[in-house]
């Protein structure tokens, strides 16, 4: 079996992500630590999002898409992305990290981290739905971290 590991130094799998890094406090990236990729990984892919959102939006809400991280990446430090890694468009419509910002109650936030057996050809303005449609057959193993934030 392929293993592959996210972790955050900030939170603990299932916890509560800090202050700092929502959307309104701050909006710092958490620091991540990635290992056990896979031997033919051509690059990782992260996305970040809220499902929780979907009662209060009418839709699983868009945070961070991050992607062509190198396969060599062990850490991605707070508040920055790996070197030609490349950030599309969130919900917020804006490019790169969007912070937890949920509108009603505490949300569960999901890091999915995927190792890929290719590079992305996408533009910087991509979409989760963009970088999802091209990584269909690509997928080596995926896993996530999760984190719950409260208003």
């Amino acid at each position: 079996m392929i293993i592959l590991i996210l972790e955050s130094p900030a939170f603990q799998h299932g916890g509560t992500i800090p202050k700092k890094f929502g959307y309104k406090n701050g909006n710092l990236s958490p620091p991540l630590i990635i290992s056990e990729v896979p031997e033919k990984t051509k690059s990782l892919v992260l996305i970040m999002d809220d499902p929780d959102a979907m009662g209060a939006v009418g839709k699983v809400w868009v945070h961070w898409i991050l992607w062509n991280i190198p396969p060599n990446t062990q850490e991605v430090p707070e508040n920055s992305i790996p070197k030609n890694s490349i950030e599309g468009k969130t919900d917020f419509d804006e490019i790169g990290y969007g912070g937890p910002a949920p509108p009603d109650k505490e949300h569960l936030y999901v890091f999915k981290l995927y190792a890929l057996d290719i590079q992305l050809d996408l533009e910087k303005n991509s979409t989760k739905s963009d970088v999802e449609n091209s990584i269909k057959n690509h997928i080596l193993t995926e896993t996530k971290l999760e984190g719950k934030y409260a208003p």
